[in-house]
């Protein structure tokens, strides 16, 4: 078991997207429209922050346990084996290029706003499977252990799924989900994991 000693960075990230998103399920709902990642605000109104803001705030509370629950499992091994430096690369720079590829599909729509760190978790699962493709996960629903690999697929369909069902609760008006974020979060991930780690593919390979 990795303690808080062992992965700092892993666990203060977890307490920040817990302690942002329920203070804004709780307290000042209007965060959400004010942190949420919005195209057309970054754009033409140069509110740059919500490319990381908007990463710690949720749609709802099942969007939030869904996200903490995965980087609670996964982000303390890429912080042990990358170190905090490199692990904050990957984390928010996955976060960026997830941010990016909703900008590039809806920088025309002023009423688009989205929320949550699946972007960003996306590219630590994806870093995950780089290092560890094979190795067994096992889900409370799903007792049989599958492939880190086919997890970090399902992760992305399922939370994209979840979200849909999720809808415009707790989001500000005309909010959406960026489904986009996922693939661009998991393919950001992958490419700073090999930038900062270069032997991430050779180990990959290994694996076969």
């Amino acid at each position: 078991m990795i303690s808080f000693s062992d992965a700092p960075i892993t666990f203060i990230l977890l307490i920040a997207n817990l302690l942002t998103s329920m203070y804004a399920f709780y307290g000042d709902p209007t965060l959400i429209d004010r942190w949420s990642f919005k195209p057309v605000a970054v754009l033409k109104g140069k509110e740059y922050h919500r490319v990381i803001t908007g990463g710690f705030l949720h749609g709802s509370f099942g969007h939030l346990a869904f996200n903490m629950i995965t980087l609670y499992f996964f982000g303390p091994w890429i912080e042990v084996f990358l170190g905090p430096v490199k692990f904050l690369i990957v984390y928010f720079g996955s976060e960026i290029t997830a941010h990016l590829a909703t900008l590039f599909f809806h920088k025309d729509n002023p009423s688009y706003a989205a929320v949550g760190a699946s972007g960003a978790i996306s590219g630590i699962l994806f870093s995950f499977c780089l290092f560890e493709p094979f190795q067994k996960i096992y889900l409370l629903i799903f007792p049989v252990g599958i492939p880190a690999f086919l997890f970090a697929i399902l992760y992305v369909v399922f939370s994209i799924f979840a979200m849909r069902q999720a809808g415009a609760d707790r989001m500000a008006p005309g909010s959406n989900i960026a489904h986009e974020a996922h693939l661009g979060g998991a393919i950001g991930g992958l490419l700073l994991t090999v930038l900062v780690e270069p032997q991430a593919i050779q180990i990959f390979f290994s694996n076969f």
